[in-house]
């Protein structure tokens, strides 16, 4: 018997192109994580004028615009309420969705330096930008409880339950964002695409008017769209107006199922190409 043939083999396949997501090496860089998501939100009030009341300001002019054109001159219902509560409402998550899906779908290519120098699971990089825009939410939701007290609205007791609203905002986003982050590497002209799917997708959130204008039979349908979930859930937590969570937020909730797992395997998937494309 020869020598070699009491060697142990080893046996090398290539990987399947589906790489699983590695649970363990994220929660190994979780500090990274938060030193990620601690400098995207020093970056972006950095040299600024006003700071951080901008997480304030860009909401309230918008506001502002919506009560005058579509309070005002259009007369959209608001379910009975101050239509500046009604808006300023909605405008919290879906502004918050809309600054995370941005920032997280374009992170990868202005972090190209680092990605091509330094090994870390990628995924951080997505994910700490839709976490970095918690804090220009948590600024703006001080002021919503101001606009409450001034207009004399009570929170309902169903108002503990807008964590969760919260955390299926900011899943839509990481979703969304995988695909587009992974897409972006390769085309670059995927932010101009980018802007126009957030300003189509705004209007076809209840966000400047109620899901009540939506027929019955279509709500349902509606659903598909993730966050009209979100944001009638939110008002009615918080308002004690709009729908209930139904139908229409179980759509949603499954639609965000479906694509944040599907972008997860399609990220990873890509991941391996990142740094010689990008």
């Amino acid at each position: 018997m020869r020598a070699a043939d009491s060697l142990p083999r080893v046996v090398i396949r290539p990987r399947s192109r589906w790489v699983p997501v590695n649970l363990r090496d994220l929660w190994e860089y979780r500090e990274l994580l938060y030193f990620l998501t601690w400098r995207d939100v020093k970056v972006r009030y950095k040299q600024t004028l006003l700071g951080v009341a901008w997480a304030v300001l860009q909401p309230v002019l918008t506001m502002v615009v919506f009560s005058v054109f579509f309070g005002r001159l259009a007369r959209i219902p608001s379910d009975n309420l101050p239509y500046p509560v009604f808006a300023f409402c909605g405008l919290l998550p879906w502004q918050m969705f809309s600054r995370a899906l941005t920032d997280a779908s374009m992170s990868l290519v202005q972090q190209e330096r680092i990605i091509a120098k330094v090994y870390f699971p990628r995924l951080l990089v997505p994910i700490s930008a839709v976490l970095a825009s918690l804090v220009d939410f948590a600024v703006a939701f001080v002021l919503l409880i101001g606009m409450m007290l001034w207009y004399r609205i009570a929170p309902t007791p169903a108002a503990f339950t807008l964590p969760l609203f919260i955390l299926l905002a900011l899943a839509t986003a990481c979703g969304v964002s995988f695909w587009l982050s992974a897409l972006a590497v390769q085309y670059r002209d995927v932010r101009f695409a980018l802007s126009f799917l957030t300003q189509i997708w705004l209007f076809a959130t209840p966000v400047v008017y109620p899901s009540s204008l939506v027929p019955t039979s279509l709500r349902p349908y509606y659903g598909l769209n993730p966050m009209s979930g979100v944001v009638e859930a939110f008002r009615w937590a918080l308002l004690g107006k709009g729908q209930p969570p139904g139908p229409m937020l179980w759509v949603s909730v499954a639609v965000v199922a479906v694509m944040f797992v599907g972008g997860l395997l399609y990220f990873r998937r890509m991941e391996s190409t990142f740094a010689d494309v990008i």
